[in-house]
Parts: structure tokens; sequence; C-alpha cells
């Protein structure tokens, strides 16, 4: 699960392994569709993928 970590200035997300691996697969689910990286970046740019929090 992803955490969200504060500080005074900014937010940073610490992301797991399996985070990294689900929007790894997420990436390569969609992108094979398309022939060139600018309509990936075109796509991918509208997509919105979420990463569950962990709440403590």
């Amino acid at each position: 699960m992803a955490r969200i970590i504060e500080s005074d200035s900014r937010r940073i997300i610490k992301m797991s392994v399996d985070d990294i691996i689900s929007v790894v697969q997420d990436y390569q689910r969609i992108v094979p569709r398309f022939s060139t990286a600018e309509d990936a970046r075109d796509y991918l740019s509208d997509t919105v993928i979420y990463i569950p929090e962990d709440i403590n």
C-alpha cells in the first residue's frame, strides 16, 4: 500500500514493490495499443491510475 508522507512544503508518496508492479502492469496493458510514444503519452495523460493508500 502506498503511504503519503507530508513535510512542510510537499507530499511524498512512498510506494511498495507491489504498487510499482501494479502501475507497470497497467502501463504495459495500455501502451501496446499505440504505434507511437506520442499516441501513448496522449492517452495516458487522460488516464487515471489509482494507488491505494495505507491508512495508519
